[in-house]
């Protein structure tokens, strides 16, 4: 039976295919030359975690297969400048339309609006789309293990690294962690969402996390809401943490990302 992501992957490669022939490569590299430099997305969660204090990838998405509709109507730039405000080390930025409401638009207005690295979350399955992320002003790139195969994978993290980039290589059980481990990418997010049932469990950052060898970074994604949450992350070896859907409904996220920042056991 075709899972979600089975799903998502085949419109996507349909959807880059088109985007391909509307759009020569020499046109995205051109754009992406004449953008700033990457802003070191890793450079700013390592920042925050070694002062000792929770580095927050805080993520604007409207919808989301799993939780439908999130915020109807939301604007993406305000609630990046609350993000900012309430201390944020980086953001992440759905571009997915069909499952996640977002767009390249998005990344573009947030780039222009704050000043934190910016991850392009979307599904990757073609090289082009790198160059595409970093022509709209993307810091750094997400490659889901479970969506590609390592030939793949080995494209996707190459060139972003030569594009100056960060890529975080998203992972959900171990062998997908191996394969991983096997990339030059720094960054290893633990995905506590299972893509298969769309539940998530926080023990799945517990179980994988010390299989992490020493150089590479743990981001623990998905099921992250409260303090409580962090505190207990922190105990398997997190202080870096990619947080969506429970910040975009706060009433006051600049308030609920200071707390989560700040959360340590006492």
């Amino acid at each position: 039976m075709a899972t979600a992501l089975d799903r998502i992957i085949s419109y996507k490669r349909e959807e880059v295919s088109a985007r391909k022939a509307g759009c020569p490569l020499a046109e995205l590299e051109a754009r992406a030359a004449d953008r700033p430099p990457p802003r070191g997305f890793a450079a700013a969660l390592d920042r925050v975690a070694m002062a000792g204090e929770n580095a927050l990838i805080c993520e604007l998405k409207r919808r989301s297969p799993s939780a439908g509709e999130i915020l109807p109507g939301a604007d993406p730039v305000e609630i990046a400048r609350q993000y900012e405000a309430g201390g944020a080390a980086c953001l992440s930025v759905l571009t997915d339309g069909p499952s996640f409401g977002g767009t390249l638009g998005d990344l573009d207005a947030i780039a222009a609006a704050v000043g934190l690295p910016l991850l392009r979350k979307d599904f990757m399955v073609d090289p082009w789309q790198v160059h595409e992320a970093r022509a709209h002003g993307a810091d750094a790139i997400l490659v889901i293990m479970a969506a590609v195969n390592d030939a793949q994978a080995g494209l996707l993290v190459t060139l972003a690294v030569d594009l100056g980039m960060d890529v975080l290589v998203e992972v959900h059980d171990k062998d997908e962690l191996g394969r991983a481990l096997a990339l030059p990418a720094g960054l290893v997010g633990i995905n506590n969402r299972n893509l298969r049932t769309m539940t998530t469990d926080l023990a799945v950052t517990e179980a994988l996390a010390p299989c992490l060898p020493a150089g590479r970074a743990l981001v623990s994604e998905s099921g992250v809401k409260t303090p409580a949450d962090i505190i207990r992350l922190q105990a398997a070896g997190a202080r870096r943490f990619l947080i969506g859907e429970s910040l975009m409904t706060q009433t006051d996220r600049e308030q609920a990302v200071a707390e989560l920042r700040q959360a340590v056991n006492i």
